[in-house]
């Protein structure tokens, strides 16, 4: 104890993190220890250690937790293709979490569940297939974008103070987690080296070596036969060793449960205990470690595996300034005025307004004409809030449904009428049905349906799901099938708004009817922005960051992890919408495109510029996207693979040069000995969509004399 202070060491700011952390388990008995090594981990009074929950959420806004503004699911934050507008959007979401941690210790003395600084966010899994439930809340199919979304994400909600941390973000599921989810706690994910590594680890490890995240959550299942929460491969292997992660390990909540319970991989409770901790899982969200006294009492592990364990745990607190007086942390005099301030409010506006896709637009019908006279509004969506909430959601006093935000825009004299119409997926009972006729009487009908997530999300929370949280069947619900086409019989044009976390697949309807617009799970401001797109105030500029397929028939087996005949790198059936399309109220044309080197070494670089201009008569934003090929590999590779991506605004007739820089070392495929970047022809692949490509060009890859 400091003599002049009458501070402990580890309660001493000005010392480094390493001594006080050294210093503070020192201090502690190993029950003491033990208890720091659950999510819920208990006060130590002697100390004055409070209490401290590291169980909280903030995918898309601080969840779970009372009041906050709530921005579109995560998903639906992808669809922008916008990295810098993600990383306000974490900002906000961290400044939140800030406000109201403090707000808790100010009136408690502590936080409880749900009110902590480490929050479980993102979840950067692939989204390899519709039917799983829980893709809502990942970045979509491409472990490029997932990996740049997902980084700006981390760095917003982390800070940038060279000494604190805002929040420490978690990088989960870590690996080859996603779907089904009734399988989950006991299912072994048999996949390829190369599958593996090109696909379901780019984006945490971009997460790890570039944006430092602080957290990685270990998956319920096993990844080829070891539970992840427990697996040496991944946790030490690759993410320790490989990566140099340097943070914390979480389980997944019950997941070191399922390693004696469902993967039978151990006997007992204590044998999983000592078998996580020695693999390198720090911190259970579960009961599990409790039994860790009595693995050291078997031998099992040591004190000192407790010691490394719980020193990771701490240094995490000890970053987020939890041990320091608040006036030393700058991120303590986050005000809680800020939840859901209006500048928030904005955000989550401009945020759900850049998600929104127009996948279709027969004869411009949208934006809608100023001279309208008369317009219906019906489906299952207009008038419902959980259509905005998606899943692992806050609360908002301003939540602002599709009919709302509609009839906000609409001048008087404008006749506006409302009917249902439709339930989510029952059939309706009575054969009378007024909502067909009054669409019929209407110029226009807007029908707001999709998907719920009452219909899809994890296993215990989408309470309509036929699937345990996932989908059987991609398409729309026959009920609102068979609405649609009642509609349209009747001499309704319709305008279809889709909700939904993840592809549906639309058979017929999608030429039935006049436009479709999909939303996604848009947010507290979702109406208003829906409204914003319908009414050309916003134009709309979405991408997919999934593919669209026409049925399940296009899919393999849900349970198949291999990536062949999956998402747009690997299928060659054509889609009902390819990955990255979206369309506009203007048009964009594309030239010119220089690249400064014909050929480069492995370890080289090419850089590459085009022009983009605005050829229509409206302001918009063009998504560049770049793709590449290898058409002499001599292993079989992606049909193409996303390498780059540019949101750029244009003015009508307004022209911008865009310019890329392609590193070679990103076009290695992973080989019997590691990465390797083959030397012959690269074809670059420039245009809207993965399938709309505007420009095409080559170099080649020269070999490695060495």
């Amino acid at each position: 104890m400091d003599a002049n202070t009458g501070r402990l060491p580890f309660q001493d700011s000005t010392l480094p993190i390493e001594t006080r952390v050294k210093d503070l388990v020192s201090r502690l008995t190993l029950q003491e220890k033990i208890g720091q090594l659950v999510f819920d981990a208990p006060a130590i009074p002697r100390l004055n250690i409070p209490a401290y929950d590291y169980w909280s959420e903030a995918l898309h806004g601080v969840a779970r937790n009372g009041r906050a503004t709530v921005f579109p699911q995560a998903i639906g934050l992808a669809a922008t293709w916008n990295p810098a507008l993600i990383q306000r959007v974490a900002c906000a979401i961290g400044d939140e979490a800030r406000a109201k941690y403090h707000e808790a210790v100010r009136r408690h003395g502590f936080s409880g569940h749900s009110q902590g600084l480490n929050v479980w966010s993102p979840n950067i899994n692939i989204f390899r297939d519709p039917r799983w439930g829980r893709g809502q809340e990942t970045w979509g199919e491409d472990p490029f974008l997932t990996g740049d979304m997902g980084a700006a994400f981390v760095r917003g909600i982390q800070g940038n103070h060279p000494r604190y941390l805002k929040t420490a973000a978690c990088a989960k599921h870590y690996a080859v987690h996603s779907g089904p989810e009734k399988d989950r706690h006991h299912f072994d994910a048999r996949v390829s080296e190369r599958d593996l590594r090109e696909t379901y680890l780019p984006a945490f490890k971009k997460l790890v070596t570039e944006a430092k995240v602080e957290a990685v959550m270990g998956a319920y299942n096993r990844t080829n036969d070891e539970p992840c929460c427990a697996s040496q491969r991944l946790l030490g292997d690759i993410l320790r060793g490989e990566w140099k992660f340097e943070g914390h390990v979480v389980s997944d909540c019950g997941a070191i449960a399922d390693i004696h319970d469902h993967h039978r991989v151990t006997a007992d409770a204590p044998e999983s205990a000592a078998l996580a901790i020695k693999r390198g899982c720090d911190l259970e969200c579960g009961g599990v470690f409790e039994q860790l006294g009595v693995a050291i009492q078997r031998g099992l592990l040591t004190e000192a595996d407790v010691d490394r364990a719980l020193a990771r745990v701490f240094t995490s607190r000890f970053k987020l300034g939890l041990f320091d007086p608040p006036e030393a942390v700058p991120y303590a005099s986050i005000p809680p005025s800020i939840i859901n301030c209006a500048e928030h409010r904005a955000l989550a506006r401009r945020a759900a307004v850049e998600s929104i896709v127009l996948l279709k637009n027969k004869n411009n019908i949208l934006p809608i004409a100023p001279g309208i006279r008369s317009i219906f509004v019906t489906g299952p969506h207009a008038a419902d809030v959980n259509t905005l909430l998606g899943n692992y959601y806050g609360i908002s006093e301003t939540l602002t449904t599709m009919l709302q935000g509609i009839v906000s825009h609409v001048l008087e004299g404008v006749r506006v009428d409302y009917r249902p119409g439709s339930t989510l997926s029952q059939p309706n009972r009575n054969p009378l049905n007024y909502a067909v006729h009054g669409a019929a009487s209407c110029e226009l009908t807007i029908a707001c349906m999709g998907t719920s997530p009452l219909m899809e999300g994890e296993e215990g929370e989408a309470i309509l799901a036929e699937e345990t949280g996932d989908r059987v069947n991609i398409g729309l619900p026959p009920a609102q099938v068979d609405f649609l086409r009642q509609l349209v019989a009747a001499g309704a044009k319709v305008v279809l708004v889709l909700a939904g976390g993840s592809a549906i697949a639309l058979g017929d309807i999608a030429d039935l009817v006049e436009a479709i617009v999909f939303v996604w799970y848009p947010g507290q401001e979702g109406g208003a922005a829906v409204a914003d797109v319908l009414f050309g105030d916003a134009n709309p500029a979405g991408r997919l960051p999934v593919t669209f397929y026409q049925s399940v028939d296009q899919l393999p087996l849900f349970d198949d992890y291999g990536m062949a005949g999956r998402t747009y790198r690997y299928m060659t059936q054509e889609p009902l919408y390819p990955f990255g399309y979206g369309q506009s109220y203007t048009s964009f044309k594309y030239a010119n495109l220089k690249m400064d080197a014909a050929a480069v070494s492995a370890d080289g670089q090419v850089s590459l510029s085009l022009d983009v201009k605005n050829g229509g008569d409206c302001v918009g934003d063009e998504v560049i996207q770049l793709y590449v090929r290898y058409p002499e590999s001599k292993v079989a590779r992606p049909v193409k693979e996303l390498r780059g991506f540019q949101r750029v605004s244009l003015a009508p007739g307004e022209s911008k040069t865009v310019t890329f820089t392609l590193d070679a070392r990103q076009l290695a495929y992973y080989g019997e000995s590691g990465f390797v970047v083959e030397p012959g022809t690269v074809q670059v692949l420039i245009g809207s969509s993965s399938a709309d490509i505007r420009l095409t060009g080559e170099f080649q890859v020269r070999p490695d004399k060495s």
